[in-house]
């Protein structure tokens, strides 16, 4: 029975397809990546795998030989690692195989399928998908090829195109959305609850706005001093954060945890001290920091990652041009990779191929040379070289037609034509 053609293959779902409250749920953390990457390429036809998860996205990249079965594992390997019923995300599901497949990664890397296009946290966090999935032995040459190749064409549509030349982060968005709340920061109190790199965004945003007042508060007390010390903000000890909720009149939430850490009633009690004046609400968490029925309060103005796409589309327009130039740049690339994927199984069969007609060359040219008497060195020469020159020219045909199919069709395309000139010339057989 012949072997399952080898496929590319992204399942996943994303911020176009899911709404937050289910992204979050199906988002891993770094600790359930250790675990969850080796069980993922244990299924079987699952080569080599990686799983890219941000608060966009949640996707699980792999090289496998049977795409049918592969797409079903992944499915039930979600539901499984996260405690879910499939039926709660499978119609969000996409999935994309081969050069479709090249080319989503290739997009999500330039920053073309983000949130924001042209913001440049996510090549950052597929890089670190990709050292989480390298450390743990779940890649091979393809993936590796794959991801690097997905780097070098990040940077290329970075430094080819202006797509970012006004670096545009969902943080950023998030504080352009305060201003036009608020119309100038200045005399206004922010407080950044959690201290990681959406948050560090978001207080660089807010000092580039003039913010008055900035607190800070975390989990790891240490960690939150140090961020502190870096921009000239003020340390809130994380237990005493709900009682100094009253001074701030922009809240941003991006720490992990599974629990909200604004609830409606640490809220109603601010807004009592603050007289009613009104508070403004930014989770830029998942899972979510803030409890969705804050909406419910007066007064209070909750935005999530979701609502942040009208600012997105302000923005689009501005880079729809660079955007064009971009796609054309992975456009590009998607191409010379797939002439790498779908040639590198072609090259043994072209050599075994150049080395059985060499085989029969030296053979028959043997034979003939013992049956000429007193061959001088010229004529042996001219027979070598004619049967060369014979065997080359006759090679190039089947030779051309493996490039040409491998180059020009699909996988599955490549694999046949490589099965079909191995039958035809006798490749896998004993003898010659």
């Amino acid at each position: 029975m012949a072997k399952p053609d080898p496929s590319l293959m992204v399942v996943g779902l994303n911020h176009h397809t899911t709404p937050v409250e289910v992204r979050e749920k199906l988002a891993f953390s770094d600790g359930m990546l250790h675990h969850a990457l080796p069980r993922l390429v244990e299924a079987p036809g699952i080569q080599e795998g990686a799983i890219i998860s941000t608060c966009n996205r949640v996707e699980v990249v792999t090289w496998t030989h049977d795409p049918p079965q592969a797409s079903r594992h992944i499915k039930t390997f979600l539901a499984q690692e996260q405690g879910l019923p499939l039926r709660l995300f499978e119609a969000h599901l996409y999935t994309h195989t081969d050069r479709e497949a090249v080319r989503h990664v290739f997009r999500v890397a330039s920053s073309l399928d983000s949130l924001v296009v042209g913001e440049p946290q996510i090549l950052g966090q597929i890089k670190d998908a990709y050292s989480a999935s390298a450390s743990l032995g779940t890649l091979g040459t393809v993936l590796h090829r794959w991801f690097h190749k997905a780097f070098s064409v990040a940077k290329r549509v970075r430094s080819e195109t202006a797509i970012a030349a006004k670096p545009v982060s969902v943080s950023s968005v998030a504080v352009e959305l305060a201003c036009r709340i608020f119309d100038q920061l200045t005399d206004k109190t922010a407080m950044v609850i959690g201290v990681g790199e959406m948050s560090q965004q978001a207080i660089r945003q807010l000092r580039a706005r003039a913010i008055g007042t900035l607190l800070i508060t975390n989990r790891t007390f240490q960690r939150a001093v140090e961020l502190a010390s870096t921009c000239a903000g003020t340390v809130v000890p994380f237990e005493q954060f709900p009682r100094q909720l009253h001074l701030a009149d922009v809240v941003i939430g991006s720490a992990g945890g599974s629990a909200y850490h604004l609830t409606p009633e640490r809220v109603h009690e601010a807004l009592q001290e603050r007289k009613r004046r009104p508070m403004f609400l930014i989770d830029l968490g998942v899972p979510r920091n803030f409890d969705p029925r804050l909406n419910d309060l007066e007064n209070v103005f909750v935005y999530d990652i979701d609502d942040l796409e009208q600012i997105v589309a302000d923005h689009k327009g501005e880079r729809e041009l660079e955007a064009r130039k971009a796609e054309a740049i992975v456009s590009q690339e998607v191409e010379a990779f797939w002439q790498w994927y779908a040639s590198r199984d072609i090259s043994p069969t072209i050599v075994a191929l150049r080395q059985k007609a060499e085989a029969v060359r030296q053979r028959e040219v043997e034979k003939t040379l013992a049956g000429l008497k007193d061959c001088s060195p010229e004529t042996r020469r001219a027979i070598e070289g004619l049967s060369a020159s014979l065997m080359n020219k006759l090679l190039h045909p089947p030779i051309g037609y493996l490039k040409h199919r491998t180059r020009n069709g699909n996988a599955e395309d490549g694999a046949t034509s490589v099965t079909a000139v191995r039958q035809m010339f006798g490749l896998d057989d004993d003898q010659d």
